[in-house]
């Protein structure tokens, strides 16, 4: 009994203040204002890491050069989900712009977007290099279906400025 009555005194004595937010946790203004970031950037659970989010279609990025072929694939909004090149395929020297180098690289980064539940691709391919065309061939047979190839390669509508003209 004695026990009771002294909670209620003892809560009575104490001044209703709020405590103060932990040092990593922002305040009330901040999550106003921040909004989707801050939520972005909150820990997340061992449950929300365990399960992993789907993502039906993304767009893969093609960069194939005179010396080098690249792959990139991301989502829709462009946060990269799998890249490869031909270096990190093993590929060194000249043989990393052949053809066969962007097969395996396209193939690798294939492999790497379905495991994450994607299914369905636009391709952008940029560069005259030799593994574009092998590339998107790969892409294409991974077994995702490609909605849409485009060539985003830059070309120019009339080129830096020339030479003086030589006078004899």
């Amino acid at each position: 009994m004695a026990e009771e009555t002294k909670a209620p005194e003892a809560a009575a004595a104490e001044p209703a203040v709020k405590p103060a937010p932990a040092a990593n946790e922002p305040s009330e203004a901040m999550k106003i204002v921040m909004g989707d970031v801050l939520q972005a950037q909150a820990p997340v659970a061992d449950d929300a890491k365990k399960r992993r989010k789907s993502i039906p279609a993304g767009v893969a990025h093609i960069n194939a050069s005179f010396n080098n072929t690249q792959c990139c694939i991301t989502d829709v909004r462009g946060n990269v989900l799998a890249w490869s090149s031909a270096g990190k395929a093993g590929f060194k020297g000249s043989r990393k712009s052949t053809a066969f180098a962007g097969t395996l690289v396209a193939q690798e980064c294939a492999k790497a977007a379905i495991a994450k539940g994607m299914h369905e691709v636009e391709i952008l391919v940029q560069g005259v290099g030799s593994g574009r065309e092998s590339a998107i061939r790969a892409i294409a047979n991974s077994g995702m279906a490609v909605s849409l190839i485009r060539d985003i390669t830059p070309v120019p509508h009339n080129g830096c400025r020339q030479r003086k003209r030589r006078r004899v």
